[in-house]
């Protein structure tokens, strides 16, 4: 296992990192990922990849990393999902073997840069500070991005969106696969939510991170909750998903988890978010849309027409997430996880869905 520096600020907590990895297909960017964790100038705890129900992958894996399982090359632990299928799962295994007091969540399909854990790990140097989060920037297949695409909807893809607030700045929820968590935060809250995150290539579902954190914030009141965009990481984007086809279905499948969020904690935590979003971003982009086309610049009308088609993709599916929801259609549940032991879930209630109508998928605004 890798060590720690010696000189570290006090107060300043060990980090283990996460890394959760579904198909061989992604072979090349797991090796990158776990390859940037390893270079980093603060060093990790451990890293731990968990393998999610794909035994030939765990073989292959924990062959390239230490047959044993132990973490045999530089602190690289390979684990199997304890718990049913899903990205949720996964993460809730990953915490409850991990030895670190924070926890640090990397895409498999990402790579980060050098400083990405030191401007995690010196955020916590406050203890009230519960979560960070960092700067996700896309890696088009392409080399470029197709001129249609909207910045305001980078979230489709999942990353870092504009209209986030720049800066290190007190947000509502941390994002996806750029995010940490003091443990403690787990303790209070319980674990990941399984029933509304992603699913391996099923409808591509979202929403958990923000789930969770709106539950932290209701356990513990004055926990802090940061975006830092120094800490960056770059995230694949393949061709199948700059094309529009994914763009409107992941948006509609936004829709759908935004539902299930509201189902489980209610809709009046950090409404003015999604306000800010759909009455100011969203119109701000479409005004420069049609400038751009009015100018003749490339990709202006496109923009602008992608970005009123997203909304209402989001609109359609929070609608019919809601209904569902109301009939009593949908059942998730939050893990407990214990330190060390292997995460258990319960049945999850939740409040009904009378919430935001549309918004990114892990809305930062404070």
């Amino acid at each position: 296992m890798s060590s720690p520096p010696d000189h570290r600020p006090a107060g300043v907590p060990d980090v283990s990192v996460v890394i959760c990895v579904y198909t061989e297909d992604r072979w090349d960017d797991i090796l990158a990922a776990v390859a940037s964790v390893r270079d980093q100038s603060w060093p990790a705890l451990e890293t731990l990849v968990v393998v999610d129900h794909n035994a030939a992958l765990l073989r292959r894996l924990a062959k390239r990393y230490g047959d044993d399982g132990a973490g045999a090359t530089a602190g690289v632990r390979v684990l199997a999902n304890a718990g049913p299928r899903g990205l949720s799962a996964g993460r809730n295994t990953g915490i409850a073997a991990s030895s670190g007091e924070v926890i640090a969540f990397l895409d498999d399909d990402a790579v980060a840069e050098r400083e990405w854990l030191r401007h995690f790990a010196r955020a916590y140097a406050d203890p009230r500070v519960m979560a960070v989060g960092g700067r996700t920037e896309p890696v088009w297949e392409s080399r470029r991005r197709p001129a249609w695409f909207p910045e305001e909807f980078d979230w489709v893809v999942g990353c870092s969106y504009r209209g986030l607030p720049p800066g290190r700045v007190r947000v509502r929820n941390v994002l996806g696969g750029n995010a940490s968590f003091r443990r403690s935060a787990f303790t209070l809250a319980g674990g990941f939510a399984s029933g509304i995150g992603r699913d391996g290539d099923r409808l591509p579902l979202g929403g958990e991170e923000t789930e969770l954190c709106i539950r932290l914030t209701r356990a513990m009141p004055e926990a802090v909750l940061l975006i830092d965009d120094r800490s960056v990481i770059h995230h694949r984007v393949p061709a199948v998903r700059e094309r529009f086809r994914y763009f409107r279905t992941r948006a509609y499948a936004e829709g759908l988890s935004k539902a299930l969020v509201t189902r489980s904690v209610g809709a009046q935590s950090g409404l003015s978010s999604e306000r800010r979003y759909t009455t100011r971003v969203l119109p701000a982009g479409v005004a420069r849309g049609v400038r751009d086309a009015l100018l003749g610049r490339p990709g202006g009308a496109g923009r602008a027409g992608a970005i009123v088609a997203g909304l209402a993709a989001t609109v359609g599916g929070y609608a019919l997430g809601s209904v569902r929801a109301r009939r009593g259609g949908v059942r998730f549940a939050v893990a407990e996880v214990p330190s060390g032991g292997t995460p258990t879930e319960e049945p999850h209630g939740g409040h009904g869905p009378n919430g935001p109508a549309a918004g990114p998928p892990e809305e930062a605004g404070a």
